[in-house]
């Protein structure tokens, strides 16, 4: 390829570069995309969201036919088969990776394999000593596991997510280390398929970044599967002899130590900025090592945004997606609106699954905002009790003048599903007794949001 000018060039070919490679692609004419990985498609499709998810699905399959005797069956048998089950991951993931290889192989595009550093403000050089330049760069580079300094941890063979998600074999045992969002995804699943799990958070709650009333539920019902989990700890060192790992941790005053022949480390990921020369671009990055954007996602030099993971504040493919539009937008000169984040939805696919629109109830509180709030439990609701799914609660907030929904919760069966109603109706800005007017089928487990919006409208 002879061109080394471009209108636009990307660095990243996963979920929320290839959005802005896309985006920029509908008025520009050269657009490039680098990209460094041993297999395109970016942390979501190879190493995240698909292959979890597919992992996640079989497992909760297999224990629902190992709770068959609770629903009138009779099924004399069920265990994974990890072969197989690390087979249809491989074969599901490669359907969604050749389709996002495909477009990115497009003639729309010019492809560099290679990976790419800043030499100056507006030219990037690849390992081959390539330099190109644009008139406008997305970073899109995703993130890397990080390793916490705690003593021990960077002198073991720790494992990360991407060798749980390609386990073909079953860890008779393993601790677990972190509590967030992977963690608890990863505990369950592995104690799903048979794995003895020991899960180590060092805040009081896993899943820190939900409510505690949410975490609680999940807490209880990992506890009730059968998963060891120590809260409020703080690690001490991890060691390894003879094939078993050590960990020793204080909680509650007392000292306390584990061991396992498998450590996954799921303490957390940081910002793939390494190697990038951010410094020669004039790029600039937040304390938490994130690259520092306006609304726009422009960075501290005009001509460079970045997205997705790299940038946060939310590490969410579809926020990395809506990033790279908005930033593509806004570099070829066409009208944007930024990113609502007061509209965020998250959702955490453990079984009971989270579900989180809108503003929390401790944001409200911060803001100082004149509220309504009503919840209620799925032990007392009709399909939940029929499907042997009682854990959790929704939760709606409201403002108390005009009703319009401000953000709302649900932890259970499917929740990932169930908020996207109130996820619609915070955007459109609805208020409660718009939602009133809804058909809430019975018995579904959807009708449960008219029961806290009710008690809203009558608050009212």
């Amino acid at each position: 390829m002879s061109r080394t000018h471009f209108d636009y060039i990307v660095i990243g070919g996963g979920s929320g570069g290839y959005a802005a490679a896309r985006t920029a692609r509908e008025t520009r004419e050269h657009v490039a995309i680098v990209d460094s990985s041993e297999i395109l498609g970016g942390l979501c499709i190879l190493k995240g969201c698909m292959p979890s998810k597919t992992l996640i699905y079989s497992a909760e399959l297999l224990h629902l036919a190992q709770r068959g005797e609770n629903f009138g069956l009779k099924i004399p048998a069920a265990v994974a088969d990890m072969p197989a089950l690390h087979q249809r991951k491989v074969d599901t993931t490669k359907e969604f990776a050749e389709y996002r290889q495909e477009q990115l192989h497009s003639d729309r595009f010019t492809l560099f394999r290679n990976h790419a550093k800043f030499v100056d403000a507006n030219t990037i050089e690849l390992k081959d000593g390539l330099q190109l330049t644009a008139d406008y760069f997305m970073i899109a580079t995703g993130s890397v596991v990080s390793a916490p300094a705690i003593p021990g941890i960077k002198d073991v063979p720790y494992w990360t997510s991407d060798d749980v998600l390609d386990l073909n074999f079953l860890p008779e045992k393993i601790i677990i280390l972190g509590g967030g969002i992977v963690a608890c995804e990863l505990a369950q699943f592995l104690r799903r398929i048979g794995s003895e799990v020991i899960q180590i958070q060092r805040s009081p709650h896993i899943l820190k970044e939900i409510s505690p009333q949410a975490s609680t539920v999940i807490e209880t019902a990992f506890r009730d599967e059968g998963i060891q989990l120590y809260t409020d700890t703080s690690l001490k060192e991890i060691s390894r002899l003879d094939s078993r790992f050590t960990v020793t941790f204080d909680q509650n005053g007392q000292t306390i130590e584990v061991e396992a022949p498998h450590l996954l480390n799921a303490l957390g990921r940081r910002p793939s900025t390494q190697g990038l020369n951010l410094e020669a671009a004039g790029v600039t990055t937040r304390e938490t090592g994130h690259i520092e954007c306006d609304e726009t996602q422009r960075t501290a030099n005009p001509k460079i945004y970045a997205c997705g993971d790299v940038a946060g504040p939310h590490e969410i493919v579809h926020i990395a997606i809506m990033q790279g539009e908005v930033a593509a937008k806004h570099a070829t000169n066409r009208k944007t609106t930024p990113i609502h984040y007061d509209d965020l939805l998250s959702v955490v696919f453990t079984d009971p699954q989270v579900g989180v629109v809108g503003l929390t109830e401790a944001t409200l509180k911060a803001r100082d905002l004149d509220f309504l709030s009503a919840e209620y439990p799925f032990d007392d609701h009709g399909k939940s009790i029929l499907m042997g799914a009682k854990y959790g609660y929704v939760r709606v907030f409201a403002e108390k003048k005009t009703g319009i929904l401000l953000g709302a919760e649900c932890v259970s069966k499917d929740a990932g599903e169930l908020i996207h109603s109130m996820a619609v109706a915070i955007t459109m800005k609805a208020s409660v007794k718009d939602l009133l007017k809804v058909h809430w089928y019975h018995p579904t487990l959807s009708e449960i949001w008219s029961y806290p919006i009710e008690d809203i409208v009558e608050q009212m």
